[in-house]
């Protein structure tokens, strides 16, 4: 079952879909179907420059959407790569829109879970363009990013693992995060102090 407010479009609007690593959602270009939900997996939307060059422009991960663009565009203007074998649901663009048109609340539940989705990304792009390893580490735990997969946690914040195993054995150091169990960390309680002043 899909979380609120796919749960209430129409189940005849939803497509099960399955993708091996390296697997091809969709090509730029194409003409479009619908928004994806992903239920597992990784997709990776990139765009190709007229030099040949491949941009990654956006990852998609488990209870993410991606493609909401395409509900108002007639082709999609990158190619949707899964990363790792990926389990998504297609969600008709047709009965969306109609959904979307009849369905005030609907409407506006839509509305705001793209608005909290689009807030986080940009979080994210404020987080990535922090140069200092520790400080990004530090603040993605804050934001409550790390899962204790270290990583995807890594790939997530734009660094290697080992920079990221490097980073949290030198921020426990400091005292400022306590490892709470395997794969957990927190803010000890004087960098909470910290934050606070």
């Amino acid at each position: 079952m899909l979380p609120k407010p796919f749960d209430l479009i129409p189940t005849k609007a939803h497509h099960p879909r399955r993708f091996d690593k390296n697997g091809l959602v969709f090509r730029q270009g194409g003409k479009t179907r619908g928004l994806f939900f992903v239920i597992d997996g990784c997709i990776e939307l990139r765009r190709f420059t007229e030099a040949g060059q491949t941009i990654t422009i956006h990852r998609a991960r488990s209870s993410e959407t991606f493609a909401e663009a395409s509900l108002f565009s007639q082709t999609y203007h990158c190619d949707g790569i899964a990363t790792c074998e990926s389990n998504l649901v297609e969600l008709d663009r047709s009965i969306i829109l109609e959904k979307i048109q009849n369905d005030p609340n609907f409407a506006l539940a839509i509305a705001k879970r793209f608005a909290q989705q689009n807030q986080y990304y940009r979080r994210k792009l404020e987080l990535l363009a922090i140069k200092s390893a520790e400080d990004r580490i530090y603040t993605a735990i804050v934001d409550g990013l790390f899962t204790g997969k270290i990583k995807a946690f890594a790939t997530d914040i734009g660094l290697t693992h080992e920079a990221v195993y490097r980073g949290l054995a030198k921020l426990v150091d400091k005292s400022l995060l306590i490892k709470t169990g395997r794969g957990k960390y927190a803010p000890t309680t004087t960098a909470k102090n910290l934050l606070l002043i």
